[in-house]
């Protein structure tokens, strides 16, 4: 019996999210929506509804969401511009491969194609960033439409999709059923292991004398890092991560080598270059990390997983694939490696790390300049609360420090917008992460220009008593464009500087508790205010005007161009 119950299409709506788990909902209201919004009326009980304060925010709110719970995140719009407010957000879960649902309103089905009030394509415009994007137009596809989208958005490699609900859809009467989609005819969502190539990455590993993993944000996507413990810990081989992979480790495991890429460190930089085997895991290549392509590991053979197959010689020619989940292909790697003494190799990292240190960090962390530098601040931050918080940052010499600089014990620590950069992103993703996990302490890290960009977010701070921590590190300057300025353009600092608002004013009114800081003297006490807060806090520090985010290889250059110093 299928227990079918005759509801609007609305409920039907309702009554699917909660069949996949949904408890949370980020959104805002309007005309084509409004049938699904007084549905949710009824299921305030087991629906949270986040009221955002822009549909961009909604977005990078359930992707803050998602990545500190490891949830599909879910986005209720209306049509027109509500429903193309959602783009940026849907394009950068897109890149960094976050599973979300968006829903958005459409007009009734007779006036679509004439140009109706708040009619658009949102189905064309977001095909080329979403899994899937699909416009429901009858009431009898609602559940199975939901379960489909929630399917392709968790499975295989995550993304958004995309649901548009024409309004006759929403509201006509039918007979609701619930059935889970377990699989799509013509979409394989993971790739069959190949074990010959299993075989294969293991012999290469166990013949290799300077093994080296390069570990990405897939790792934790695919909830496998234990598995990645155990596979460093029995070879031996020394591991570095990229920006979306900084919390797939523990920051004080002794194979834990740093962070790779443009501003990355300079041990796994330039031994990347040295290794005899190079070991990606849960990584794409991404255009900052490797930099100079044609001198990128010639040296290396390169064993690649991944569950994507597009990703697989993409960008850089790979010897072994290793296609499917990494929580089954490391184990299965695992267990034909042999245990090895990789002591030197892994000693000749330390060297490196610690003439960086001694050039580079030591003068950041422990600044005795006039001005506060990024870096302290992140430091004692992060020292502050025990290494135990989510670090949220947005874009910019913010989001580099943060990456640097915060330490994570745990998984699911760092969020950030890695592929496109999304400056804005910042405060409602930490919003998100703050409501997926309220035991845990949220800190966001933002610069002056991009808090500016979703700062209307503080209402939904104020409206729904989100405890989040907002630290804007001030330099009065778009910092990181100021950078490249200074480094490529002969100082020319074209529409950089910045002339901004009070902060903590702008935050009073939202009736969030600030503070703002310009002696370092005041640092500490500043700190330890906002961290015994119980409430959001607004942290703003003044930090060095032209301060520089350094080690820096830069674009489209090897380490061997890396710069170390102003």
């Amino acid at each position: 019996m299928d227990n079918r119950e005759s509801v609007s299409g609305s409920v039907s709506l309702m009554k699917s999210l909660i069949e996949e788990g949904t408890d949370t909902i980020f959104g805002y209201p309007g005309g084509q929506i409004m049938p699904v919004f007084d549905a949710l009326y009824d299921y305030r009980q087991k629906l949270k509804h986040i009221l955002v304060r822009h549909e961009q925010g909604a977005v990078h709110a359930a992707q803050g969401y998602s990545r500190a719970s490891g949830k599909v995140g879910v986005v209720i719009v209306t049509s027109g511009p509500g429903a193309t407010n959602t783009v940026t957000g849907i394009a950068d879960a897109m890149i960094d491969s976050t599973p979300l649902v968006v829903i958005s309103g459409q007009v009734v089905s007779p006036l679509l194609g004439t140009d109706a009030f708040q009619e658009v394509d949102i189905v064309g415009i977001s095909q080329p960033v979403t899994k899937w994007s699909y416009q429901v137009r009858r009431a009898d596809e609602i559940a199975w439409a939901v379960a489909q989208a929630f399917y392709i958005a968790s499975s295989g490699r995550p993304g958004p999709v995309l649901l548009d609900f024409t309004k006759d859809a929403q509201v006509s009467m039918i007979n609701h059923y619930y059935e889970k989609c377990t699989s799509i005819r013509s979409y394989v969502s993971m790739p069959k292991i190949d074990r010959a190539n299993v075989r294969k990455a293991a012999e290469l590993i166990n013949s290799a004398k300077k093994p080296l993993a390069l570990v990405g944000q897939g790792v934790e996507i695919g909830k496998a890092e234990q598995e990645l413990i155990s596979f460093i810990e029995k070879a031996q081989i020394p591991a570095a991560w990229t920006l979306l992979g900084a919390s797939v480790m523990p920051f004080d495991h002794p194979l834990n080598k740093g962070m790779l890429g443009m501003h990355g460190n300079l041990a796994p930089n330039q031994k990347t270059n040295e290794c005899d085997l190079l070991i990606a895991i849960g990584m794409r290549f991404d255009d900052r990390v490797i930099g100079d392509v044609n001198t990128y590991a010639k040296q290396a053979k390169i064993i690649h997983f991944d569950i994507d197959p597009a990703e697989i010689g993409k960008n850089v020619d790979v010897d072994i694939p290793v296609l499917g989940d990494v929580k089954k292909t490391l184990p299965a790697v695992t267990a034909l490696l042999k245990q090895a003494d990789h002591d030197d190799w892994i000693e000749s990292f330390d060297i490196i790390n610690g003439e960086e240190y001694d050039r580079v960090i030591a003068n950041e962390i422990y600044c005795d300049r006039e001005y506060i530098s990024m870096g302290e601040v992140i430091r004692r931050i992060s020292e502050k609360t025990g290494n135990e918080a989510i670090t949220v940052t947005d874009v910019g010499q913010n989001q580099m420090m943060a990456a640097r600089y915060s330490k994570h014990k745990n998984p699911r620590s760092f969020i950030s917008s890695g592929g496109l950069g999304t400056m804005g992103f910042g405060l409602p993703a930490a919003i998100g992460a703050k409501i997926a996990v309220p035991d845990r302490t949220v800190c966001l890290f933002c610069g002056d220009g991009g808090i500016q960009m979703c700062i209307q977010e503080l209402g939904t701070i104020m409206q729904s008593n989100v405890k989040v921590k907002i630290i804007i590190l001030n330099n009065r300057y778009l910092g990181m464009v100021r950078q490249w300025q200074e480094i490529f353009f002969n100082k020319r600092y074209s529409e950089t500087p910045m002339l901004n608002p009070d902060f903590v004013k702008i935050a009073e009114a939202y009736r969030i508790k600030g503070r703002k800081v310009s002696k370092r003297d005041d640092l500490d006490d500043a700190i330890r205010e906002m961290l015994e807060h119980n409430g959001a806090y607004l942290l703003e520090v003044d930090v060095e005007k032209k301060g520089m985010v350094l080690p820096m290889i830069p674009p489209g250059m090897n380490v061997s161009s890396v710069i170390l110093e102003k």
